[in-house]
């Protein structure tokens, strides 16, 4: 049984080492060109050297988004790019255009290339004509179920790549015009203002200013948004297929989401490859998935058609049941003190949670609160400050700590 690669985003070069800490086989990411998520931090040139080396440290990959549709303009200074990507040691580059397969080619960069979902990957002979062109790795499109991904892969040899959980697009594998129709924000150049997720009104052309509702919901109707993406339930018949490389999307979501679906994923995966036959999908990996910012879930397209069940027509909202409030920088054992980078407001007597790459969870009161210059306070309000807090248990740097909304406070 092949071991499929876990591949998890990586916005940001702080994202790029939390996903590799926790579980992530291989990260993707984009530079600050030719990339679909303009929207993230994404790397400088230097900040993805530094990102490649700490990868490869781990003996881990890391990819580079390519995979804009570029226009005559956005060709100028593409040749350069790619040969400094290639200099700098990336393992492979996501491209959804010719005209970028063509550069890599005239210039003779050497480099794997991944065909990007965008590229609308949908049936075995199209993912042939890719291999006779160089392409080495199809992310498949989204649109396909678990029999139509079987049979591709029983017809092909090339490598292949699904996304297994997150965000989805309304529109084909994310080929969207909706964004750049309204609001002059092309999602195909990096550009994307996700309209699919505004609530819309019906408003009749005689009488302006007068909305009404496409549904009963007085709220509006959020008629263009899907749940998540979620097939943990399915590890198994995915696994057992074949798949290479299983993606996590979110390149623009936080880094508790980062930490803790790559953790849950990589359990899953370990634990099926480790005993398949008394695997039993643990309980607890769905609780986690439920604590991290998220919409309901969906299987999508892979169990079936979508049906009405697949969108949320109520809102677009995240469910946010936990807080993410910051993350461990330092461990003093001999005091029982961690100092934590605050992303999110504490304050003396919170119980929080502190999640880590190499155990359990657990918990903390925290009885007192110190500043860097060992003062008691009763708050840290603002962001990026450092806090000293009391751990019953040793830490690491990049652990996380969130707090749940409802916790009482003492």
């Amino acid at each position: 049984m092949k071991k499929p690669e876990l591949l998890a985003p990586a916005g940001n070069l702080e994202k790029l080492k939390v996903a590799i800490l926790y579980g992530a086989d291989a990260v993707y990411c984009g530079g600050h060109q030719y990339g679909l998520r303009e929207g993230a931090d994404n790397f400088s040139l230097a900040e993805l050297a530094e990102g490649t080396e700490f990868a490869h440290r781990y003996g881990r990959k890391i990819y580079l988004t390519v995979n804009m549709i570029p226009h005559n303009d956005d060709l100028i200074g593409l040749p350069d790019y790619l040969k400094q990507l290639q200099a700098i040691g990336v393992d492979g580059l996501i491209i959804a255009d010719p005209g970028v397969l063509y550069f890599l080619q005239a210039e003779g960069i050497e480099l794997p290339v991944h065909l990007s979902t965008q590229a609308n990957a949908v049936n075995w002979a199209s993912i042939r004509f890719w291999k006779e062109q160089g392409i080495e790795r199809v992310i498949l499109a989204r649109e396909l179920s678990q029999e139509e991904i079987s049979e591709i892969r029983e017809k092909t040899e090339l490598e292949l790549e699904i996304f297994i959980h997150g965000s989805n697009c309304i529109s084909y594998s994310g080929r969207c015009l909706l964004s750049n129709y309204l609001v002059n924000r092309d999602a195909n150049r990096g550009k994307c203002a996700h309209s699919c997720r505004w609530k819309y009104y019906l408003v009749e052309e005689k009488r302006p200013g007068e909305y009404y509702p496409i549904t009963e919901d007085e709220q509006g109707s959020y008629i263009m948004n899907s749940k998540d993406l979620c097939l943990l339930e399915y590890l198994p018949e995915i696994i057992n297929m074949g798949i290479d490389s299983l993606k996590i999307e979110g390149r623009m979501k936080s880094l508790h989401y980062v930490a803790n679906v790559t953790r849950v994923y990589r359990r899953a995966i370990d634990a099926y490859l480790a005993n398949p036959v008394a695997y039993r999908l643990d309980p607890l990996w769905w609780e986690e998935l439920k604590k991290i910012n998220q919409r309901d879930y969906t299987t999508a397209f892979f169990a079936g058609p979508p049906t009405t069940v697949d969108h949320n027509y109520h809102s677009s909202a995240y469910q946010r049941n936990f807080d993410f409030i910051g993350m461990i920088r330092e461990y003093r054992p001999e005091k029982g003190e961690a100092t934590v980078e605050v992303r999110h407001k504490l304050v003396r007597g919170d119980l929080l949670e502190i999640i880590g790459f190499d155990g359990e969870s657990f918990t903390q009161r925290l009885d007192y609160l110190l500043n860097e210059a060992g003062e008691q306070l009763e708050s840290a309000p603002h962001p990026r400050q450092l806090i000293r807090i009391p751990v019953d248990r040793p830490v690491q740097p990049y652990y996380l700590v969130r707090r749940e909304r409802n916790e009482p406070r003492s």
